[in-house]
């Protein structure tokens, strides 16, 4: 009768969050102050002749759009959920034997900027998760098809062995073996003295073993000592003349197959299976970047290990919750609710955060706010690492049709380690693809820079849901960027590819159109807006103040009754961000940095995007695949830590950056000379507050730039170059506008 009982007791909790109501009547009033400006503007346009007409008539657009904008933000935040999961319950429902198998896919692509050591330590973290190992497969796809990572996955094959064995008996966290070392520097912090001794023995072989990959990743080519060191694994295929990187045949090995009596660990006990896979490419044909290299996974792991959920993690995504398979699972295995979920999305968060998170690269408001708010409307996104997948719902099984039973047969008929390399690798070939279905109906989509989010986007509209689950101790940690320009390349890629896909077949307002929630689909086409959001920022951010240069208010002045709905709205807008950022875990400080970096993507990363996009659909150009480098210099590193902006390169999204800086100081300079010199200071703050007070904050956002442009010495200050040509550049454009327009 307990366990009848117990049986009944769903695996996870939904809580609807608190205060929707307060919220949605303080959403209703920013929304009437809108309306009331929008009014404003379309009441007292200028007449022909009047100085700032045109000016006026560009406000009133970039104010519809944030207006709008605004609105399609609400949908994150009228319906917010939260989940909780009950792994006991799971525990005592399903034994080892009946839980289902799961594949482990990790993904990297270039050794010079993924280094072999950051990707082996992703690859242990997750051979090490707290699940019966023989129901765990790991596989590392390698599209830099690099011999460097092909033998670091070999030293960490033979590392594992100690490695698993002392995370489990002594149930340490995290188990990525850099990250688990750095976090315990002081033997007094392990109280267990046998814990203690092994602990000196395991830091001894990965230190040894972190040295051996560093030395030939240092050299950039591997020696016959070091091949001869793994004499039971074949190097061949990179000792061809004919063989690059992008020009070879599918290189696939299985490491350790999970079933030898070799592969096991010092304790005895069986090791995960551990495959390499560099996928077959040639020059002139699109190999259709990350897409195309987890569809690879997929039907090779479906001849090897065939297990029923897929784990996809980014490379330098290690996981730091041994338990997240079991909260995953929760989520999938419950009677209830389980038979509807597709997939289940966790945070991507970042173990190297400062502490006011110089570049906003935390997304904190997006983690602890926006996702759960999307989760109330059907689910997440699908963000590309640190999702769990059902491997039939990936590979095209509609929602609602049942299994078929021969895609749930296991026990396949038995076959040697070089019988199933050899099948296994016609499914990472070129010809497998071709004329498929791969790309379209099955697998992950392809023609995007984003392929996880239409992925994603297409599961759900085939009515499927996904989860958003956001355990207490982080289930993952990946690197964030540590300068400037890699935030903002990042970001250009991202709004890049959500541009595309609002543009494409597979755009949220029509594509899913009746097939998710409007509340879903409002939340798909924000982040797809992102990058048309730089016009109305751009203009916002020079024109207003350029106005300010022949004493032209385009606001309404202090004694106007008009001013109450921009402050009101401004004052509560910001002020509920504030409180919002502070609520999801963050800093003043961290606030403050958060808006100087909206203003920085949004004036670069979303412009270069727009304009990419705009020109691809043309037919102009092609898109591009860009890796965030993961490797930085140690000056750079110690600069981020002490949270110095660092800039360093002549980017024409520098540029950009620094002439903006430089014309609104000429512009507040110009204004003040008014002030003193003119009409007075109590009649110009009179007539134009609202743009003296734009003008002001754009000024205190850029201090750190013009730090960087006029007072740093370190290499990480803008180059002179570049601060000579945007001073000419703001001073030219200022005395142009002044005496010319």
């Amino acid at each position: 009768m307990e366990m009848e009982k117990h049986h009944k007791l769903p695996l996870f909790e939904t809580k609807r969050a608190k205060g929707r109501i307060i919220y949605r009547v303080f959403g209703s009033s920013i929304f009437v102050g809108i309306c009331v400006i929008w009014f404003y503007r379309l009441s007292y346009i200028p007449k022909q002749d009047q100085d700032g007409r045109w000016a006026w008539i560009g406000l009133l657009g970039a104010e519809l759009w944030f207006g709008f904008y605004w609105i399609l933000t609400q949908s994150h935040r009228w319906n917010q959920v939260y989940r909780t999961t009950f792994k006991d319950r799971l525990s005592q429902r399903y034994d080892d034997g009946e839980l289902p198998g799961v594949d482990i896919f990790v993904c990297t692509a270039d050794p010079t900027i993924e280094p072999p050591l950051m990707v082996i330590n992703t690859v242990l973290s997750v051979m090490a998760y707290d699940y019966p190992t023989e129901k765990l497969s790991v596989y590392l796809s390698d599209d830099g098809a690099s011999d460097l990572t092909f033998y670091a996955l070999l030293e960490a094959a033979n590392f594992a062995k100690h490695w698993i064995p002392y995370c489990k008996k002594f149930q340490i966290e995290p188990r990525s073996p850099a990250a688990y070392f750095r976090s315990i520097s002081l033997l007094p912090s392990l109280k267990d003295s046998d814990q203690a001794r092994s602990f000196v023995t395991v830091k001894k072989l990965y230190e040894e073993m972190a040295n051996r990959i560093e030395d030939v990743t240092k050299w950039g080519q591997l020696s016959e000592e070091d091949k001869s060191k793994h004499n039971s694994f074949s190097f061949s295929d990179w000792d061809s003349s004919n063989w690059s990187r992008g020009d070879h045949d599918t290189i696939l090995q299985i490491i350790i197959d999970g079933k030898e009596s070799n592969d096991r660990d010092v304790a005895g006990c069986t090791l995960p299976a551990l495959v390499y896979l560099a996928r077959e490419k040639r020059p002139h044909i699109h190999h259709n970047f990350k897409a195309g290299a987890m569809n690879a996974l997929i039907r090779v792991s479906s001849k090897i290990s065939n297990g029923e959920i897929i784990l996809n993690v980014d490379c330098d995504m290690y996981t730091n919750n041994s338990q997240s398979i079991k909260d995953a699972l929760c989520f999938l295995l419950d009677e209830e609710q389980g038979h509807e979920i597709a997939y289940v999305q966790f945070p991507q968060m970042f173990e190297n955060v400062t502490k006011n998170d110089l570049y906003g690269s935390d997304l904190l408001v997006i983690r602890e706010v926006e996702f759960n708010g999307l989760d109330g409307y059907g689910g997440p996104l699908y963000i590309g690492s640190g999702c769990f997948h059902r491997r039939d719902v990936l590979c095209g099984r509609k929602f609602g049709t049942e299994l078929k039973k021969e895609e749930k047969k296991e026990n396949r008929e038995r076959e040697s380690v070089h019988e199933l390399e050899e099948k296994a690798k016609d499914l990472a070939s070129i010809a497998c693809e071709k004329n498929s279905l791969w790309g379209k109906e099955m697998g992950l989509k392809y023609g995007c820079p984003v392929e996880d989010v239409i992925t994603g986007l297409s599961i759900q509209s085939q009515g499927w849901k996904s989860v958003y689950c956001t355990p207490s101790r982080p289930a993952f940690l990946g690197v964030a960027p540590t300068s400037l320009a890699q935030t903002l390349v990042q970001h250009k890629r991202w709004s890049e590819g959500d541009f595309q896909i609002l543009l494409s077949k597979y755009s949220p307002a029509w594509y899913a159109y009746n097939k998710i929630s409007l509340g879903l689909q409002l939340g798909y086409c924000c982040y797809c807006l992102w990058a048309p959001n730089c016009l109305a920022t751009l203009y916002y951010s020079f024109i207003p103040s350029l106005y300010l240069l022949k004493a032209t208010p385009l606001f309404p002045e202090v004694s106007s009754p008009w001013i109450i709905p921009f402050v009101y709205v401004v004052l509560a807008k910001y002020t509920y961000s504030l409180a919002e950022f502070l609520w999801s875990g963050g800093t003043l400080l961290g606030w403050w940095n958060e808006q100087r970096i909206w203003l920085y993507k949004r004036t670069t990363s979303y412009l270069f995007a727009f304009i990419d996009t705009i020109l691809n659909l043309l037919g102009i150009t092609k898109s591009a695949f860009v890796i965030t480098a993961k490797v930085t210099d140690e000056d750079v590193s110690e600069r981020f830590e002490k949270e110095i902006m660092e800039f360093g390169t002549a980017s024409p999204m520098f540029t950009i950056l620094a002439v903006l800086a430089m014309l609104n100081l000429y512009c507040f300079i110009g204004v003040v000379k008014e002030a003193v010199m003119g009409k007075g200071i109590a009649r110009v703050l009179e007539t134009m507050p609202m743009q003296i007070l734009l003008c002001g904050v754009l000024i205190l956002i850029n201090l750190p730039l013009y730090q960087g442009l006029f007072l740093r010495k370190d290499k990480g200050k803008m180059p002179c170059s570049l601060t000579v040509k945007s001073v000419a550049f703001a001073l030219f454009a200022c005395t142009c506008f002044t005496f010319v327009y």
